[in-house]
């Protein structure tokens, strides 16, 4: 049984029914499986979670089911039928890339990974990330993909360091729980961001001040004191103030790619997940309510043309210290939020 008090029970249990209702757009007629284990506490949550709001789906333990009988449930299902995945770390079935292989038969999708790496408090911020507010999410979202489709620069104040984006940038993507106009409905949740990159990559100079960056095992590494890192041409060239484990990490880089470049511009907008509120794993912390960049030449979203695919092995998130963002010389971002109006 979970430790978890009944509130927070509750609480997730609205949460995901809104996650349904409003993002998912579930309804009973189309029929629902949650593949489960029951190796984390929050899993268990979850998992109960989804209980009380899908109460007509079929439950698999995936720890007591044969993978080919968890195969033979999918294909059972019909498009746009739903498949909830809850992980206490990734699902395996041989080669099987689960997701995708689901999205391809015209499924829905939600899938929680790696939550055992969001033990004790960080599983409550987990529960509020869940919370869905589609005029927030989509309002502030589509309005912020309009404002970097049009931006001709922008700037990212870290609190003593400024790095300027002298350039438009490419189609801003979308992950804010609005799927009317894409191909797949679902995803990795929680969910909540805007992101994009500068088309003329070399156009990044300056400095940001990095509070936390996933280490080479997708943790949360964050050093006591915030990183200075230097960009140049789109290149990090310093970083005062740094620790070993984050030069480590810069020179992993340098060795496979030669040098390391700044690409994504994320903006954040879960506001479960701030500067003092956190979580272990790096992909679920990505939605963190401010902005984010990635290090390394990989980007699955944006092709350039200087970088060949099969030599792009990186893509390494850096949370800056946000104290403002400005688009156009606007400031949109003030005191941890957005403040775009809505569409």
């Amino acid at each position: 049984m979970t430790s978890f008090p009944p509130a927070v029970q509750d609480r997730a249990a609205a949460n995901v029914a809104d996650l349904l209702t409003f993002a998912i757009e579930y309804t009973p007629a189309q029929q629902a499986l949650v593949v489960f284990d029951r190796r984390s506490e929050l899993n268990e949550v979850l998992t109960g979670a989804y209980r009380r709001a899908l109460p007509q789906a079929r439950f698999i333990d995936f720890d007591t089911t044969g993978a080919a009988d968890v195969l033979a449930a999918f294909e059972e299902l019909g498009a746009g039928d739903l498949v909830v995945l809850i992980q206490t770390t990734s699902f395996r079935l041989n080669d099987y890339r689960i997701r995708m292989e689901l999205f391809k038969r015209g499924l829905k999708v939600i899938e929680h990974m790696h939550l055992s790496r969001m033990p004790g408090e960080q599983g409550l911020h987990y529960v509020e990330a869940l919370a869905y507010d589609p005029a927030y999410f989509r309002g502030v979202g589509h309005a912020l993909k309009r404002r970097i489709d049009a931006a001709a620069s922008a700037m990212v104040d870290s609190g003593g360091a400024q790095l300027t984006f002298a350039s438009p940038f490419e189609d801003a993507k979308l992950n804010i729980g609005d799927y009317g106009a894409m191909k797949n409905v679902g995803g990795l949740f929680p969910i909540g961001e805007v992101f994009t990159e500068a088309r003329d990559l070399e156009a990044v100079n300056g400095s940001v001040r990095v509070f936390v960056f996933g280490d080479t095992s997708f943790h949360v590494n964050r050093p006591a004191t915030p990183i200075t890192m230097i960009v140049e041409r789109g290149r990090v060239v310093g970083a005062e103030n740094s620790t070993p484990e984050f030069d480590a990490m810069l020179e992993i880089i340098r060795a496979h790619e030669g040098e390391v470049w700044v690409r994504e511009l994320g903006f954040g907008m879960n506001r479960a997940f701030s500067f003092e509120r956190t979580v272990d794993d790096i992909g679920t912390y990505e939605r963190m309510c401010g902005i984010h960049l990635s290090l390394g030449a990989k980007h699955g979203q944006y092709q350039k043309p200087q970088f060949k695919r099969k030599d792009a092995r990186y893509h390494v998130d850096v949370f800056a210290v946000t104290e403002g963002v400005y688009l156009d010389g606007e400031r949109i971002y003030a005191d941890g939020a957005w403040t775009v109006a809505a569409d």
